[in-house]
């Protein structure tokens, strides 16, 4: 898959470095050295993948981002930073990072988080969707793990990969009550700096994508004092609010 890979990186070695390494798997690559001069370039030519670096001039990388989801570019970002504590992290997700690594980090494991990112948006043609028994169902709410998609209602919703990641473990397993912890293992991938709270934002983001009313969940319900579930509305009872305690299922 050969895509268009803006890079925004004030590090001239680490910009080369990830450059190399885009230009062995056959992309195209755009370098920029500063925040201002990546919302610009993005405004003329929007590239397939943008790797933002939090940490540049005139402009940071969490601005760039900032004004590019405010002006509906719904291109993928992947976020690098040095810095290394939770609130940044929680941060950058909030405002529409679709992933992020901590420095330093390995271009190999990098390169993987962009081939990861470029599949999840790449067209999908005409492809004949996959056999029904690949696809993980759970009420209205359909997780296709081949093809990285999710739809609700029938209507296709875009996920992070760490989204992603926690719900189709829990579609894995309807009913079933996944710890803070456990949630935290299906994003092994993610950062070493990663928190419970980190998972809490995650279960947010994904309650506005799949509620109807997300301050009043029916699917993805809280267990207090041990973790969340993902449940079907329509056969479950006694399951509570989805800010309550849930009732039944095994812990995980």
């Amino acid at each position: 898959m050969c895509a268009h890979v803006m890079i925004a990186e004030d590090d001239d070695k680490q910009a080369e470095l990830v450059r190399r390494y885009l230009l062995r798997e056959g992309h195209s690559v755009t370098l920029v050295a500063d925040g201002r001069a990546a919302v610009e370039a993005v405004r003329h030519r929007p590239p397939d993948l943008l790797v933002l670096d939090v940490m540049m001039p005139r402009i940071d990388g969490l601005d760039v981002l900032r004004i590019l989801r405010a002006e509906a570019y719904e291109l993928p970002v992947l976020m690098l930073t040095a810095r290394s504590t939770e609130d940044d992290l929680l941060l950058g997700l909030d405002l529409g990072a679709d992933d992020y690594m901590t420095k330093p980090y390995s271009p190999r494991e990098l390169m993987a988080r962009v081939r990861t990112l470029l599949r999840r948006t790449a067209p999908r043609g005409g492809a004949a969707p996959p056999a029904d028994e690949h696809l993980l169902t759970v009420g209205e709410l359909v997780v296709d793990p081949e093809r990285h998609e999710v739809r609700v209602a029938g209507g296709g919703i875009d996920c992070t990969p760490g989204e992603f990641r926690i719900l189709a473990a829990m579609a894995g397993e309807p009913g079933r009550v996944f710890t803070r912890q456990r949630l935290l293992q299906e994003l092994h991938g993610y950062t070493r700096y990663i928190g419970d709270r980190t998972v809490d934002v995650h279960i947010m983001n994904l309650r506005k994508k799949v509620e109807t009313e997300p301050r009043r969940p029916e699917k993805l319900l809280t267990v207090f004092g041990v973790g969340y579930k993902l449940v079907d509305p329509t056969a479950s009872t006694g399951t509570g609010t989805g800010t309550g305690t849930g009732g039944g299922g095994r812990a995980s």
